[in-house]
């Protein structure tokens, strides 16, 4: 580790992303100087547009920025390369999509697995770590079943499943209960208030203000900035 604070998991200084689209400027972040804490449970909010899913993309190296820095687990991110970037994401981070993101041709278990095998995880480990997060998410019975023969609802769980089946140090998620119903999204937001008492890191999008309160720290978006960064009581 090279970063002085041991807490600081991630360290945005500076961050700009501006998409060029027909000679147009877009500026979705401006500025943006944020630190996430290992163990911190937050909470992304703000209005549509206000740059909310662009912040979660860079803080998941899944998109880079325009302009600023960026230091993960105490590593410069600008200086990693696309497959040391993809190392990192398969080893340390989790994705809940809003768009699921699921592999047409696999079976809901394969789509759990793919990202253990890609880690080379044993065989036997794998098919436990499946088991154990289809039924979590209470989709076991449907492990031989394409996600073309589920509901929105039971291809969110399978994508809830695939990203706490690898245990993952962050999780990033982006309206993880978007297309739930709320009994459904219930049990999804207790799996991930469990995953972050066990010690994963949490950064959630959600546009759900109850939900929102689950979270130890809320940071809010507006126009591409940061205009509020604070910790808060958690609703029981």
């Amino acid at each position: 580790m090279t970063d002085t604070d041991d807490r600081a998991l991630i360290t945005l200084s500076g961050i700009e992303k501006v998409f060029l689209t027909d000679e147009l400027e877009t500026h979705a972040l401006s500025d943006v100087h944020l630190v996430i804490e290992r163990g911190d449970y937050v909470a992304i909010e703000g209005p549509s547009g206000s740059g909310k899913t662009t912040l979660l993309s860079i803080l998941g190296l899944l998109d880079a920025p325009s302009r600023g820095r960026h230091v993960m687990g105490g590593r410069e991110v600008q200086g990693l390369d696309a497959r040391e970037r993809a190392r990192i994401r398969n080893r340390d981070i989790g994705f809940i999509f809003q768009t699921f993101n699921l592999i047409g041709d696999l079976t809901v278990a394969e789509n759990v697995e793919l990202p253990l095998r890609y880690r080379d995880v044993p065989a036997a480990e794998r098919r436990r770590r499946v088991d154990s997060a289809l039924e979590r998410v209470q989709m076991a019975h449907r492990k031989g079943h394409m996600p073309s023969q589920l509901s929105g609802g039971q291809q969110q769980r399978v994508a809830v499943a695939r990203a706490v089946a690898g245990d993952p140090a962050i999780l990033f998620a982006d309206e993880p209960t978007g297309a739930l119903d709320s009994k459904t999204g219930d049990a999804v937001m207790d799996l991930i208030g469990e995953l972050h008492a066990r010690g994963t890191t949490v950064c959630m999008v959600t546009h759900s203000r109850e939900y929102a309160r689950r979270a130890h720290r809320a940071i809010h978006l507006f126009d591409g900035r940061v205009v509020e960064d604070v910790a808060r009581s958690v609703a029981a």
